[in-house]
């Protein structure tokens, strides 16, 4: 680790946390400049929060809208550091404004190697996503509209005029195309049955 001023080293840790919510890990506490006895002492006089293993937080950042998915996300992060879950089903329906469904649980799609367990409160649901499946958002990942309305047709927790609403305000507010519906409708019965309604 290369030796950075206390200012310094503060000026990189807030950039990487103010896109998280203020949250940072242990390894990105190290790049900004941080050493572990570092990091221990801000924490013992409350410059930084703990909140979970080698996972802490800049209390001087206000809290994100979205604080839990964030912090679900640097949760679900590998040896590499890197988050690994990605917001889908449910959760990324109400994310994209695409139902009036109120999730009772936080719904993840992690790798099928993903060994951690799910928190309470939190559905993991392990298939392991193309690239083009997931989008970026301010400190975590969600799946896109359409792989959200695929795995809403596939969720049994969706009623069926819930997903057939979420279609067609995909397709009105131009988030998917309706030929890439189309194609997703013969492999998925419920988007099919979905785009018949549809004019």
């Amino acid at each position: 680790m290369t030796y950075r001023s206390p200012k310094t080293a503060l000026r990189a840790l807030h950039l990487t946390a103010n896109g998280q919510g203020g949250y940072f890990t242990t390894k990105q506490a190290a790049t900004a400049g941080y050493t572990k006895q570092h990091v221990a002492y801000h924490v013992n006089v409350g410059n930084f929060t703990r909140i979970g293993h080698g996972l802490y937080r800049l209390p001087t950042i206000p809290v994100s809208e979205h604080d839990e998915f964030i912090r679900l996300s640097l949760w679900s992060r590998g040896r590499n550091d890197i988050p690994q879950a990605v917001v889908s089903h449910e959760s990324a329906l109400a994310l994209h404004e695409l139902s009036d469904l109120l999730p009772g649980k936080v719904h993840l799609t992690v790798p099928r190697t993903f060994r951690k367990r799910a928190p309470r409160g939190c559905a993991l649901h392990p298939v392991t996503l193309a690239p083009a499946d997931t989008a970026e958002s301010t400190g975590f990942r969600i799946t896109t509209p359409l792989r959200t309305l695929t795995d809403a047709a596939d969720s049994k927790s969706v009623p069926t005029e819930q997903l057939q609403q979420a279609v067609a305000d995909a397709i009105e507010r131009g988030l998917v195309r309706r030929s890439a519906l189309a194609a997703a409708a013969k492999k998925n019965i419920r988007i099919s049955n979905a785009l018949k309604r549809i004019r």
